[in-house]
Order: structure tokens, then sequence, then C-alpha cells
């Protein structure tokens, strides 16, 4: 095992194109690293530099003490799991997982112990004489984890390995992958783009936008302090709502109504005009069948046009209006998060008992103390706990970040210059 360290890293292509930016991680000894973000922002490049499959332009790339930017990936000691699983269709399983053993020339006896080692932990022993054309794609990812696990590695490095599996399969394989690496306590870095895996997977996770380190917290950090607009709307599920609004003295105003917040937060916001706020669909809630231990908060009327029931809970919907200002930086939002246009409606997370129907003037009480205050010209989050926050890039402010980003393509071509 082996902390890595990434200091600076820049990776520019021909054109000038600079597909990571200056991004520095150290990632701990048996930390699980999730690097996280929509399609292009660089992260499958940064897994690849890591391991000595793309070259670094500039910056430093350290494994366990050393720096490795002129090592051959087999000089790295690292082991990478692919999102096709990338197996050997005419070996059998145990084949397919003993061949880095086969490779380094070790000993039959020890070829053997290990892969049945490997077999055993990944509940692979009844498919050993099998072809991976005859596994089911869950299977295939554990012989192609098995492979990993037998090289004695001072690494696991996984690029989105699960996005070819069901949604069903994905759950089921996540706990196998985090079961797996607790009990390895192996240093592992984990490339995705979707954010359902970064927050039940990693110990820290790193959001990259564009080839830009946004933040790098826990997960728990990032739901909670997302330092700008881009983090906010990227993890949680359903996202976080948008709205424009106005801050006077400690009031702020709202498109349903103008409500209380602390001093604190109305003092960072005084004098900056027309804001955008953001609050998780799951800080409100049914006002009828509110719990009675949530006493603070505000209450206001809405008119509901759709409900999603879905069992356990249920979601409702209420479309409100938007300034220009406001609404463009929405889509940009959207289109920096590869979704469509923001829509400009207020998702309310209910109780499964809420009875709110389609065409309902509800009552719905918010928790005014977690409204978030976003600058509409630069992203940054006005009302975020920074102590708790995480690491910045270089502990710059989102400004600076902002800066840096616009120097950069847009996300379709930097997806075509990392495909390349």
């Amino acid at each position: 095992m082996a902390a890595i360290e990434m200091k600076n890293i820049v990776k520019q292509y021909g054109d000038g194109f600079p597909a990571v930016n200056d991004v520095s991680i150290d990632v701990e000894d048996g930390e699980f690293m999730i690097l996280v973000g929509p399609s292009g922002c660089g992260k499958s490049t940064l897994l690849r530099m890591i391991v000595g499959l793309e070259d670094i332009t500039s910056g430093d790339m350290v494994i366990g003490g050393k720096r490795v930017n002129d090592l051959a990936p087999r000089d790295r000691n690292l082991a990478m799991v692919f999102q096709n699983y990338a197996l050997y269709p005419h070996l059998t399983v145990y084949e397919n997982i003993a061949f880095p053993l086969r490779l380094a020339g070790v000993s039959n006896e020890e070829v053997d112990r290990k892969v049945r080692e490997a077999s055993s932990t990944l509940e692979l022993d009844e498919h050993l004489d099998r072809k991976p054309g005859n596994l089911s794609g869950g299977q295939r990812q554990r012989v192609a984890m098995g492979r990993a696990i037998v090289r004695d590695a001072q690494a696991f490095l996984f690029d989105e390995p699960l996005s070819n599996l069901d949604a069903k399969l994905r759950g089921q394989m996540r706990t196998e992958i985090a079961r797996l690496q607790r009990r390895l306590g192996i240093t592992t870095v984990y490339v995705t783009h979707d954010q359902t895996e970064a927050m039940t997977l990693g110990d820290r996770v790193a959001v990259l936008k564009r080839g830009v380190l946004q933040q790098l917290a826990t997960p728990r950090e990032l739901y909670t302090n997302p330092v700008n607009l881009f983090v906010a709307g990227f993890i949680g599920s359903p996202p976080m709502n948008f709205m424009p609004a106005t801050v006077e003295g400690t009031q702020v105003k709202l498109p349903f109504g103008t409500f209380a917040i602390p001093q604190e937060n109305a003092s960072k916001a005084k004098g900056k005009g027309l804001l955008i706020a953001g609050i998780r669909p799951e800080h409100f809630e049914d006002a009828s069948v509110m719990d009675s231990s949530k006493t603070q908060g505000a209450t206001f009327r809405t008119k509901v046009d759709v409900v999603e029931w879905l069992g356990n809970e249920a979601y409702a919907y209420s479309p409100f209006e938007a300034a220009p200002e406001v609404q463009e930086q929405l889509n940009q939002l959207g289109r920096d998060l590869d979704s469509e246009v923001m829509h400009t409606q207020l998702v309310i997370a209910l109780d499964s008992s809420s009875r709110v129907k389609e065409g309902d003037e509800a009552e719905i009480w918010v928790d005014t103390s977690q409204i978030h205050l976003f600058d509409p010209s630069t992203g940054e989050n006005l009302t975020v706990d920074r102590s708790a926050a995480g690491t910045l890039p270089e502990d710059t402010s989102t400004q600076d970040v902002a800066r840096q980003q616009d120097s950069i393509a847009t996300p379709g071509e930097q997806e075509a210059a990392t495909e390349a």
C-alpha cells in the first residue's frame, strides 16, 4: 500500500488545451478516494496519468514517496480495473485471475494459493473453470477485481467499473467493492460520473469540472457545505432547488415568500443585489404531516402541478418565475452538469403519508436555516462554512477558480480532446 500525491498536475494536448488544469490531490495510505464529475471533466485522464497511460505535461505524480512521472505503467505496481472488464475470452476465470502472476513468473503453488484466496473473497469458487462469456456482468467485474487483488499492488485504480451494469446490480457491486476495500485496506482511486457511487463509496470525494478541482471533502461535507453552484447542483438527488433571491436586512425574498435568515448569512449577502438561493428538496415538508420536532422554519402556500409518489416518499413540483440573468446562470449550470436546461420549479420532498395532490394549493414548511445563497456572477456560496468545506484547489477562493476556468474550453471540446 502507498499514498498517492498529485502535485499541480497539468495535462495539456498539442493544441494547448488543458484537460487537467493544475490539480493537487493527496490520497492517504489506505484511503478510498473518488474522482467525480460530468463527462469531459478530466477524471479519467487524471486516473490514466496515475497509472502511466497518459504523459504528464507538468506537475509531479508521487506514489509511495517516489516520483513516478517517467516510470512505465508496469513499473508502478498499480492494479487497474476497467469499465469493460478487459478479460481474456479464451481463458477460464482461474487463468484470467492468474494472468498477472504468470506474467511475473510466480510459482504454480503461489499462483494457486493467491487465485483461490481471491476467488473465495469474491465468491467465485464455483466459477473458476468457466469462461467469461458464460458469466453475468457482475461476475465478470468480480473476475477483473480478482485479477487486481492477486497482484499485491500498491493501489487499486477503478475507471467507472459499474457503468455497464444494470441499476440493481450496480447497487450490489457498490456494496461488494466497499467491503473489499475495507477488508484489504488498500489505497484506492475510483473514477465515476455517478454521484450516488461517489457519496456511498468514498472516504473523500474530489469534484472536477472542466479539468479544475472544485472541492475536495468528505461526502457529508460536500452535501452540507458545497462551495459553489456547480458542486451544489452536482451532489444530491434530486438536486438542490435554485431560485432568485434578494436579501434586505435579515430577510430573504424568494419566489414563494419572504423569510428570516441567520444574521451571519444576511451579513455575507449584504450589498450583493440579486442572488441565487439554494434549498434541498428534503428541507421542505407538507405542513399537515410535519414532525412536531421541527419547530424552526416557516410555512408558505404554493400551487402544486405534479406529484410523484414512490411508496416510501413523494415529490411535489411547483413552478416559479426567474429573472433572465438567473435563468441564464441556471441554464449554464445545466450545461455544465451535462443535463438539459434547468427548470424553474420547486421540488419538494414529501413524507409518504402526505395527501397533497396535483392542483392543490398546499401549505409547505421550509427549514430556513438550510437556505444557501450564491453569487450569480461567480457561483460562490456566500453562506458556506468554509472551515468545514474541505479543501479548495491551492486554498483559492471560488472567484479564483472561476477565473481559472475562463481559459478552459467547453465541456464538449474537452471531451473530444480527452477521447483523442
